[in-house]
């Protein structure tokens, strides 16, 4: 299974759906918040596609979740924006809450920094940003071998 991975669109549907097209072979499509507008109108155009949402720090008066776990192919996925976990300073709050929840996977936002590692079972990813200069983004792809995380200049 392929998982497209994005955060901080900040309203650049552009580059959004040039992710998505890059990426047609995911079948679900993460976005880590800081999303407005254009993730409705995303569902929208691939109605197909699996999202998994979260709130950012600038999706005032969304409804969404800071926080979404979910298990993929058997692999338990945590999902937050990362703002609530001070990760601009550190990322242990965020692996603390990570492992608590037992998951095999981190993924957050907020940064615009992209980030994949690993330490001690736990998969760490950041996307970065995909609005603007050296936007990029990140896919995860699950199989019977394991998981392989990617981050991805945007053409």
């Amino acid at each position: 299974m392929r998982i497209l991975v994005v955060s901080d669109t900040h309203g650049d549907f552009y580059s959004f759906k040039k992710a998505v097209e890059e990426q047609k072979s995911a079948d679900v499509i993460i976005h880590c918040g800081d999303s407005r507008d254009e993730l409705d109108e995303m569902k929208m155009y691939y109605p197909d596609k699996a999202f998994i949402t979260v709130k950012g720090n600038c999706d005032l008066g969304s409804t969404l979740p800071l926080v979404e776990e979910r298990v993929l192919e058997g692999k338990k996925i945590f999902v937050t924006h990362g703002h609530a976990y001070n990760v601009k300073f550190t990322l242990y709050n965020l692996c603390c809450a990570a492992r608590e929840a037992k998951a095999d996977i981190v993924i957050y936002g907020h940064t615009h920094n992209a980030l994949a590692e690993y330490d001690d079972g736990l998969y760490i990813l950041n996307p970065g940003s995909l609005n603007g200069y050296n936007a990029s983004y990140a896919f995860i792809d699950i199989t019977e071998k394991g998981i392989m995380t990617n981050i991805v200049k945007l053409k």
